[in-house]
């Protein structure tokens, strides 16, 4: 009967709890073509999300066979600053930009 009160007492408190209106924002917009040696998608929601992303197969059929990926994401933070990050993405790793990341100083 205890486990029972409990929990009515907390469904009834999730219930109350506040709507996340970030949550349930709308897709405004989304595109891809996905094929054996490229693809490329992209989208963007009513809440300031969006991203895009091209992407290829390198050298196919060959020991050194590699993707390559180009793109970009932007969101709106919860300091109401837009930002945007673009990458490349390959052979050489990971390589992000953007006005708000750091940048390692010259060696």
């Amino acid at each position: 009967m205890k486990f029972l009160i409990v929990f009515v007492a907390l469904f009834a408190v999730a219930l109350a709890a506040p709507v996340d209106d970030s949550a349930s924002a709308q897709t405004l917009r989304q595109d891809s073509d996905v094929g054996p040696e490229s693809f490329q998608f992209a989208y963007e929601t009513s809440n300031g999300i969006a991203a895009e992303e091209q992407g290829k197969l390198k050298n196919a059929g060959s020991e050194n066979e590699a993707i390559s990926v180009q793109g970009s994401f932007r969101y709106v933070a919860d300091d109401g600053q837009t930002y945007e990050v673009k990458y490349v993405a390959d052979e050489n790793g990971f390589q992000p930009q953007g006005a708000h990341l750091p940048v390692a100083p010259v060696a």
